[in-house]
């Protein structure tokens, strides 16, 4: 951070913050774009093999289909933001003090990647939500709860499932990056 009255003098201080920003971000851009491809193949497999979740009997699973998908977009916000945090933490090893990013910008990418993370998690939760309700209509709807009479057809397939597990492994992603950004901005402000 530049040598302005929000930075901090100590260079082992300094040096100590960019160890952190370096390791809370690649820890943070992995984690998140592991779990991001996960979910990002289960739904596109799903599309692939499984039913047409955009009938209209699977209307709830549509749109918590769609509104996985805006979670997976917003993750992806977040792993560029994982990303940046390690380039905040090269920079601020520079040892040249005008290219240290200064307090206030460190704070202002950290608090982005807070807002970016929750918006992630809003949306995936409220897919969620429609995605299971939408499944538990369904077998309600049939009378029993896991298999209908013709043929023990399942009325919830595994492919249903896959669905998801899809939006738990975006759940982690987020929440993944999520702790990172409240972990740093905790290490800025204690300055």
């Amino acid at each position: 951070m530049s040598q302005t009255p929000d930075a901090p003098s100590s260079s082992s201080t300094l040096r100590a913050i960019a160890q952190i920003f370096r390791l809370l971000g690649w820890s943070s851009f992995w984690i998140q774009l592991a779990l991001g491809v996960v979910s990002g193949v289960i739904l596109l497999a799903n599309s692939l093999f499984g039913r047409n979740i955009g009938s209209t009997n699977n209307a709830g699973t549509g749109f918590g289909v769609l509104l996985e998908v805006c979670g997976l977009l917003a993750l992806g916000g977040g792993i560029y933001l994982a990303y940046r945090y390690t380039r905040i933490g090269n920079q601020l090893q520079s040892s040249n003090p005008s290219n240290r990013p200064r307090k206030s910008e460190t704070v202002q990418v950290l608090r982005l990647g807070l807002w970016v993370n929750l918006a992630g998690i809003l949306l995936t939760l409220l897919g969620a939500q429609a995605i299971v309700g939408s499944f538990t209509l369904r077998a309600l709807s049939q009378g029993q709860l896991i298999f209908s009479a013709q043929a023990n057809q399942a009325i919830i397939s595994g492919l249903d499932m896959f669905v998801v597990l899809a939006n738990i492994q975006t759940l982690q992603a987020h929440f993944a990056g999520l702790l990172a950004s409240l972990w740093l901005l905790n290490r800025i402000n204690r300055l």
